[in-house]
């Protein structure tokens, strides 16, 4: 049983991972079952002394913070660029839409593209302003992309760690 937990937790902080980049996929939650798996692996008596009561709280506290963030980080960065919440949906749109296309490089122009588009379209701004709002839903993403990867590579390293 304790074997099946590690190799459950390893999956689960590396689809982690993964799901950090991949939109469809929440990275940190998964990354905390794989932490949730290797404490059950710890109270069993197997593992290091590393997996507590606390950090299981804690990185589930930052799960929570993250996957939250992950959600107004990029309209803030957008509306701070001056864009409108046509140029943050459509930014979602572009991801999604990139992801399917041309992944992974497809995510991060798909974003791009459909804030752009949205703002051109949608809210008929110039394409210098458009430009700008694009730029804001590209640096959201980026930076709630990288919360994600930190929270998660973390949480697989205490996986990695504790065995």
């Amino acid at each position: 049983m304790g074997t099946l937990l590690l190799i459950l937790a390893i999956f689960a902080g590396l689809v982690g991972i993964i799901g950090s980049i991949v939109p469809a996929l929440p990275g940190p939650p998964i990354s905390w079952v794989g932490i949730l798996l290797m404490y059950l692996r710890h109270n069993m008596g197997l593992g290091s002394d590393k997996m507590t009561t606390t950090l299981l709280f804690v990185m589930l506290a930052l799960t929570i913070v993250v996957t939250v963030l992950d959600y107004v980080v990029p309209a803030y960065f957008t509306r701070k660029t001056g864009g409108s919440k046509a140029a943050a949906w459509g930014s979602i749109a572009g991801l999604f839409v990139g992801m399917f296309f041309f992944p992974p490089w497809g995510v991060i122009i798909g974003a791009f593209a459909g804030a752009f588009i949205a703002e051109i379209i949608i809210e008929n701004k110039e394409s210098k302003e458009a430009l700008r709002a694009a730029w804001g839903a590209f640096l959201g993403f980026i930076f709630g992309t990288g919360l994600k990867l930190t929270c998660s590579a973390v949480m697989l390293y205490y996986i990695i760690v504790s065995i």
